[in-house]
Protein backbone atom coordinates (compact mmCIF):
# COMPACT_ATOMS: atom_id res chain seq x y z
CA UNK A 1 0.00 0.00 0.00
CA UNK A 2 1.61 3.39 -0.86
CA UNK A 3 1.78 5.75 1.84
CA UNK A 4 2.64 8.82 -0.23
CA UNK A 5 1.17 11.77 -1.03
CA UNK A 6 1.75 10.93 -5.11
CA UNK A 7 -0.34 13.92 -6.24
CA UNK A 8 2.14 16.22 -5.14
CA UNK A 9 5.30 14.36 -6.02
CA UNK A 10 3.81 13.73 -9.56
CA UNK A 11 3.12 17.29 -10.05
CA UNK A 12 6.73 18.14 -8.69
CA UNK A 13 8.39 15.38 -10.94
CA UNK A 14 6.60 17.02 -14.37
CA UNK A 15 7.48 20.33 -13.48
CA UNK A 16 10.94 19.97 -12.07
CA UNK A 17 12.14 16.57 -14.03
CA UNK A 18 13.49 15.48 -10.46
CA UNK A 19 11.33 14.67 -6.69
CA UNK A 20 12.81 12.99 -3.82
CA UNK A 21 10.30 10.13 -1.49
CA UNK A 22 11.54 10.72 1.93
CA UNK A 23 11.67 6.71 3.97
CA UNK A 24 10.51 5.43 0.09
CA UNK A 25 11.41 1.63 1.47
CA UNK A 26 11.21 0.23 3.98
CA UNK A 27 13.84 -0.81 6.83
CA UNK A 28 13.35 -4.41 6.29
CA UNK A 29 14.15 -3.69 2.06
CA UNK A 30 17.16 -1.13 3.14
CA UNK A 31 18.73 -3.89 5.05
CA UNK A 32 18.45 -6.69 2.85
CA UNK A 33 19.71 -4.67 0.26
CA UNK A 34 22.54 -3.37 2.40
CA UNK A 35 23.88 -6.45 2.55
CA UNK A 36 23.13 -7.57 -1.23
CA UNK A 37 25.28 -4.86 -2.13
CA UNK A 38 28.19 -5.82 -0.43
CA UNK A 39 28.10 -9.18 -1.41
CA UNK A 40 28.12 -7.56 -4.85
CA UNK A 41 31.42 -5.51 -4.46
CA UNK A 42 32.52 -8.56 -2.79
CA UNK A 43 32.03 -10.59 -6.48
CA UNK A 44 32.03 -8.27 -9.28
CA UNK A 45 29.67 -9.40 -12.47
CA UNK A 46 31.57 -9.61 -15.93
CA UNK A 47 29.53 -6.83 -17.00
CA UNK A 48 30.33 -4.73 -14.11
CA UNK A 49 32.91 -1.59 -14.12
CA UNK A 50 35.60 -0.46 -11.81
CA UNK A 51 35.93 3.43 -13.19
CA UNK A 52 38.57 4.08 -11.07
CA UNK A 53 42.27 3.16 -12.06
CA UNK A 54 43.70 0.50 -10.28
CA UNK A 55 46.74 2.78 -9.25
CA UNK A 56 44.28 5.27 -7.51
CA UNK A 57 42.64 5.93 -4.10
CA UNK A 58 38.93 5.02 -3.71
CA UNK A 59 36.84 3.31 -6.01
CA UNK A 60 33.91 3.87 -8.44
CA UNK A 61 32.45 0.20 -9.07
CA UNK A 62 29.19 0.48 -11.43
CA UNK A 63 27.28 -2.84 -12.29
CA UNK A 64 23.90 -3.87 -14.60
CA UNK A 65 21.83 -6.53 -14.57
CA UNK A 66 22.29 -7.70 -11.24
CA UNK A 67 18.49 -8.84 -10.75
CA UNK A 68 19.45 -11.50 -13.42
CA UNK A 69 22.01 -13.38 -10.61
CA UNK A 70 20.71 -12.24 -7.40
CA UNK A 71 17.29 -13.30 -5.98
CA UNK A 72 17.74 -10.22 -3.01
CA UNK A 73 18.33 -7.43 -6.15
CA UNK A 74 15.40 -9.30 -7.99
CA UNK A 75 12.65 -9.58 -5.40
CA UNK A 76 13.19 -5.38 -4.50
CA UNK A 77 13.04 -4.78 -8.12
CA UNK A 78 10.20 -6.94 -8.93
CA UNK A 79 8.42 -6.73 -5.18
CA UNK A 80 8.95 -3.71 -3.48
CA UNK A 81 6.39 -0.65 -3.69
CA UNK A 82 8.25 0.99 -6.66
CA UNK A 83 6.76 -0.46 -9.56
CA UNK A 84 3.23 0.74 -7.96
CA UNK A 85 4.52 4.12 -7.57
CA UNK A 86 6.05 4.25 -11.18
CA UNK A 87 2.49 3.09 -12.35
CA UNK A 88 0.59 5.74 -10.33
CA UNK A 89 3.72 8.36 -11.45
CA UNK A 90 3.16 7.59 -15.10
CA UNK A 91 -0.42 6.85 -15.39
CA UNK A 92 0.50 3.68 -17.04
CA UNK A 93 -1.79 -0.16 -16.44
CA UNK A 94 1.57 -2.18 -16.54
CA UNK A 95 5.25 -1.32 -15.78
CA UNK A 96 8.19 -3.76 -17.00
CA UNK A 97 11.13 -3.76 -15.07
CA UNK A 98 13.97 -2.48 -17.47
CA UNK A 99 17.44 -2.79 -15.42
CA UNK A 100 19.23 -1.87 -12.45
CA UNK A 101 22.36 -0.01 -12.34
CA UNK A 102 24.45 -0.17 -9.06
CA UNK A 103 26.37 3.04 -8.58
CA UNK A 104 29.34 2.39 -5.33
CA UNK A 105 31.56 5.72 -4.75
CA UNK A 106 33.82 4.60 -1.45
CA UNK A 107 34.89 7.20 0.49
CA UNK A 108 38.44 9.22 -1.33
CA UNK A 109 37.20 7.98 -4.46
CA UNK A 110 38.04 11.32 -7.12
CA UNK A 111 36.10 10.25 -10.23
CA UNK A 112 33.17 12.33 -11.03
CA UNK A 113 29.60 11.16 -12.92
CA UNK A 114 29.53 13.19 -16.06
CA UNK A 115 26.57 15.59 -16.30
CA UNK A 116 24.25 13.48 -19.18
CA UNK A 117 20.43 12.70 -19.51
CA UNK A 118 19.73 9.03 -19.59
CA UNK A 119 17.50 8.00 -22.33
CA UNK A 120 20.13 8.42 -25.28
CA UNK A 121 21.51 5.64 -23.82
CA UNK A 122 19.15 2.96 -24.33
CA UNK A 123 17.20 1.57 -27.20
CA UNK A 124 13.93 2.63 -26.22
CA UNK A 125 11.18 5.23 -27.09
CA UNK A 126 8.41 6.42 -25.34
CA UNK A 127 6.95 8.55 -22.74
CA UNK A 128 6.42 6.56 -19.67
CA UNK A 129 9.74 5.90 -18.49
CA UNK A 130 10.94 6.62 -14.94
CA UNK A 131 14.45 6.39 -12.92
CA UNK A 132 14.74 5.83 -9.17
CA UNK A 133 18.18 6.43 -7.38
CA UNK A 134 17.22 4.54 -4.02
CA UNK A 135 19.98 5.49 -1.32
CA UNK A 136 21.55 2.82 0.70
CA UNK A 137 24.08 5.50 3.22
CA UNK A 138 23.81 9.22 4.06
CA UNK A 139 23.99 11.40 0.79
CA UNK A 140 25.64 14.59 1.15
CA UNK A 141 27.95 17.28 -1.52
CA UNK A 142 30.68 15.66 -0.23
CA UNK A 143 30.27 11.89 -0.72
CA UNK A 144 28.84 12.53 -4.06
CA UNK A 145 24.84 13.78 -4.27
CA UNK A 146 23.56 13.58 -7.50
CA UNK A 147 22.39 17.02 -8.66
CA UNK A 148 19.72 17.49 -11.18
CA UNK A 149 19.38 20.40 -13.64
CA UNK A 150 15.84 21.69 -12.91
CA UNK A 151 13.28 21.73 -15.85
CA UNK A 152 16.44 20.44 -18.55
CA UNK A 153 13.71 17.40 -19.37
CA UNK A 154 11.78 19.86 -21.33
CA UNK A 155 13.99 21.55 -23.48
CA UNK A 156 13.45 19.06 -26.16
CA UNK A 157 17.28 17.77 -26.48
CA UNK A 158 18.73 14.54 -27.11
CA UNK A 159 22.15 14.85 -26.27
CA UNK A 160 24.63 12.20 -27.01
CA UNK A 161 25.42 9.81 -24.02
CA UNK A 162 29.09 10.83 -22.06
CA UNK A 163 31.73 7.94 -21.10
CA UNK A 164 31.70 7.28 -17.17
CA UNK A 165 35.34 6.58 -17.32
CA UNK A 166 37.86 5.62 -20.08
CA UNK A 167 37.54 1.61 -18.50
CA UNK A 168 33.95 1.76 -19.93
CA UNK A 169 34.35 0.66 -23.69
CA UNK A 170 31.92 2.73 -24.66
CA UNK A 171 33.56 5.87 -26.81
CA UNK A 172 33.51 4.34 -29.70
CA UNK A 173 29.65 3.12 -29.47
CA UNK A 174 28.35 6.60 -28.32
CA UNK A 175 29.95 8.20 -31.29
CA UNK A 176 27.95 6.23 -34.01
CA UNK A 177 25.03 8.16 -32.96
CA UNK A 178 25.97 11.32 -34.34
CA UNK A 179 23.83 13.37 -31.40
CA UNK A 180 25.12 17.06 -30.44
CA UNK A 181 27.45 17.13 -27.56
CA UNK A 182 26.19 18.49 -24.07
CA UNK A 183 26.77 21.92 -22.94
CA UNK A 184 29.94 22.49 -20.55
CA UNK A 185 27.51 22.79 -17.39
CA UNK A 186 30.27 23.57 -15.50
CA UNK A 187 31.71 26.31 -16.92
CA UNK A 188 28.26 27.94 -16.84
CA UNK A 189 26.60 27.08 -13.69
CA UNK A 190 25.42 30.12 -12.49
CA UNK A 191 23.09 29.77 -15.62
CA UNK A 192 21.04 26.62 -14.14
CA UNK A 193 18.61 26.08 -11.53
CA UNK A 194 20.44 23.03 -9.39
CA UNK A 195 18.47 20.53 -7.60
CA UNK A 196 20.06 18.18 -4.98
CA UNK A 197 19.07 16.58 -1.88
CA UNK A 198 21.10 15.15 0.98
CA UNK A 199 19.53 11.98 1.46
CA UNK A 200 19.04 9.45 4.65
CA UNK A 201 19.26 5.10 3.85
CA UNK A 202 16.02 4.50 1.75
CA UNK A 203 15.40 8.07 0.80
CA UNK A 204 14.86 7.52 -3.12
CA UNK A 205 15.07 10.41 -5.84
CA UNK A 206 12.91 9.89 -8.91
CA UNK A 207 14.04 11.58 -12.26
CA UNK A 208 12.66 11.73 -16.17
CA UNK A 209 14.94 9.99 -18.52
CA UNK A 210 15.81 13.20 -20.20
CA UNK A 211 16.95 15.21 -16.32
CA UNK A 212 20.07 15.71 -17.20
CA UNK A 213 22.01 14.71 -14.00
CA UNK A 214 25.85 14.14 -12.39
CA UNK A 215 27.45 13.86 -9.43
CA UNK A 216 31.56 14.78 -7.81
CA UNK A 217 33.49 12.39 -6.79
CA UNK A 218 33.77 11.37 -2.89
CA UNK A 219 35.19 13.40 -0.68
CA UNK A 220 34.51 12.08 2.38
CA UNK A 221 37.29 10.38 4.55
CA UNK A 222 34.58 7.52 6.01
CA UNK A 223 31.39 7.76 4.47
CA UNK A 224 30.51 5.59 1.58
CA UNK A 225 27.57 6.09 -1.11
CA UNK A 226 26.35 3.09 -2.42
CA UNK A 227 23.36 4.10 -4.72
CA UNK A 228 21.09 1.79 -6.84
CA UNK A 229 19.14 3.16 -9.89
CA UNK A 230 16.21 0.94 -10.93
CA UNK A 231 14.45 1.86 -14.05
CA UNK A 232 11.01 0.98 -15.14
CA UNK A 233 8.69 1.25 -18.24
CA UNK A 234 5.18 1.65 -19.10
CA UNK A 235 2.64 0.74 -21.46
CA UNK A 236 3.91 3.15 -24.65
CA UNK A 237 6.99 1.99 -24.38
CA UNK A 238 8.75 0.19 -27.98
CA UNK A 239 12.08 -0.96 -28.63
CA UNK A 240 14.11 1.28 -30.63
CA UNK A 241 17.11 -0.35 -32.66
CA UNK A 242 18.95 2.76 -33.55
CA UNK A 243 22.98 2.24 -32.90
CA UNK A 244 25.20 3.32 -30.27
CA UNK A 245 22.84 2.16 -27.21
CA UNK A 246 24.43 0.49 -24.52
CA UNK A 247 22.78 -2.97 -25.57
CA UNK A 248 25.69 -3.34 -28.31
CA UNK A 249 28.38 -2.70 -25.68
CA UNK A 250 29.95 -6.50 -25.82
CA UNK A 251 29.77 -7.10 -21.56
CA UNK A 252 26.29 -6.20 -21.87
CA UNK A 253 25.33 -8.59 -24.66
CA UNK A 254 27.01 -10.96 -23.22
CA UNK A 255 25.02 -11.44 -20.14
CA UNK A 256 21.75 -11.07 -21.37
CA UNK A 257 19.42 -14.03 -23.28
CA UNK A 258 19.00 -13.67 -26.65
CA UNK A 259 16.99 -10.59 -27.24
CA UNK A 260 14.84 -11.85 -29.82
CA UNK A 261 12.95 -7.79 -30.40
CA UNK A 262 12.77 -5.55 -33.19
CA UNK A 263 12.33 -1.74 -33.81
CA UNK A 264 8.62 -0.99 -33.16
CA UNK A 265 8.01 -4.32 -30.86
CA UNK A 266 6.74 -4.01 -26.83
CA UNK A 267 9.63 -4.96 -24.45
CA UNK A 268 7.68 -7.67 -22.72
CA UNK A 269 9.98 -10.33 -22.54
CA UNK A 270 12.15 -12.80 -20.13
CA UNK A 271 15.21 -9.51 -20.08
CA UNK A 272 12.56 -7.23 -19.56
CA UNK A 273 9.30 -8.89 -17.70
CA UNK A 274 6.38 -6.78 -16.47
CA UNK A 275 6.15 -6.87 -12.58
CA UNK A 276 3.13 -4.77 -12.28
CA UNK A 277 -0.42 -4.68 -14.02
CA UNK A 278 -3.63 -2.55 -12.57
CA UNK A 279 -6.32 -5.01 -11.76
Amino acid sequence: MIKFDLKNIKAEYELNGAVVIRNAISQKWLDDMQRAIDYILENPGSASIEYTPSNKKGRYYGDFFIWMRNSTFKSFAFNSNLPEIAAKLLNSKKINFFYDQLLVKEPNTSEITPWHHDLPYWPISGQKIISFWVAFDEVNEDSGAVKYIKGSHKWNKFYAPTTFGKSSGNVDLYNKMGLETIPDINANLDDYDILSWDLKPGDAIIHHPLTIHGSSGNKSLKTRRRGLALRYIGDDVIWDDRPGTFINNEKIKSILPNLDIKGGDSLDSEVFPKVWESK
